[in-house]
């Protein structure tokens, strides 16, 4: 096979296999029942907001406002909530939220679309 072959070749599985990627996360979304979301929006708002404020406008932790999150990338801030900050007394949800509902908590955050 000629080198333009193979690169020809590597590109294609490497698309697929972003397609792949794209395709699973949505239908891992999917799995983020209406009855889950009523729970993880109760987390928002009081497990979160006891740093980040209850109205999300910021306290010990940075404001959790869509204006103040839509210049960020969501996959930093799926990140920062999974994993957490240590050096800025940010807990990880590992462990307690799944890649799902962290993915979903960030897309509302971000669209301001907390009831």
């Amino acid at each position: 096979m000629s080198a333009q072959g193979s690169t020809v070749q590597t590109f294609f599985i490497h698309f697929l296999a972003i397609l792949l990627l794209l395709a699973g996360a949505g239908a891992v979304r999917a799995d983020v029942t209406p009855e889950r979301q009523h729970q993880l929006i109760h987390l928002l708002r009081h497990d979160c907001g006891s740093c980040h404020g209850m109205t999300l406008k910021g306290g010990l932790g940075p404001p959790l406002l869509s204006e103040n999150l839509i210049d960020k990338s969501p996959d930093v801030l799926e990140n920062i909530i999974y994993l957490g900050l240590p050096e800025r007394a940010m807990p990880p949800w590992e462990g307690l939220l799944t890649r799902a509902e962290i993915r979903w908590l960030v897309e509302r955050l971000q669209k301001g679309d907390i009831p």
